[in-house]
């Protein structure tokens, strides 16, 4: 499916209870308004990135979901860099929606859950563990600017289960199948 900004559906959720890489694949995820994934270690009402829990542990945790979708997979394999779902630490893997070009602010219905992006994913060296090419194929400069190609934070609006399968819509978007 060739990615867009107004609907697509669900490929794959990874959950990982410890810190690292890769999360795991499972089949289904239980998304906790305001909190994040049931069991995953990034769940929580303050900021667990290990990082930036540091600097402020009481800083709230608007990084409750990673989203990526197939069409990052594609770039990263084109650099001859083969990933499965969860390799670069998503909870949900899209295919028909083109995350990076999403604003922070949209909201995306996905299955019966409502998310909004709230940042662009900075990625970090911890994804060197999976192919040592991987930061420099998803975080490269282009004209002095570094573009980042990683994924997006959200935050968890409504809560649910979400499986693979099931369709996500841009919020505003026409809902036509």
């Amino acid at each position: 499916m060739q990615p867009s900004l107004g609907r697509g559906s669900v490929v794959a959720v990874c959950q990982k209870a410890e810190p690292g890489l890769p999360k795991l694949e499972v089949d289904a995820v239980q998304l906790v308004e305001n909190y994040g994934i049931a069991g995953d270690y990034h769940a929580g009402r303050t900021v667990r990135h290990r990082y930036l829990a540091k600097k402020d542990p009481t800083r709230p945790n608007l990084r409750q979901v990673l989203l990526v979708d197939t069409s990052i997979l594609a770039e990263v394999a084109r650099q001859e860099i083969q990933l499965k779902p969860g390799m670069l630490g998503e909870n949900i893997t899209l295919d028909g929606i083109a995350v990076m070009a999403l604003p922070i602010g949209t909201q995306l219905e996905v299955g019966e859950t409502l998310l909004e992006v709230t940042e662009v994913r900075n990625p970090c060296h911890q994804l060197n563990e999976m192919h040592p090419r991987l930061l420099k194929a998803v975080a490269s400069k282009v004209d002095g600017q570094v573009r980042r190609n990683a994924g997006v934070m959200a935050r968890i609006l409504v809560g649910g289960w979400v499986r693979p399968g099931e369709p996500v819509f841009v919020r505003g978007e026409p809902r036509l199948l």
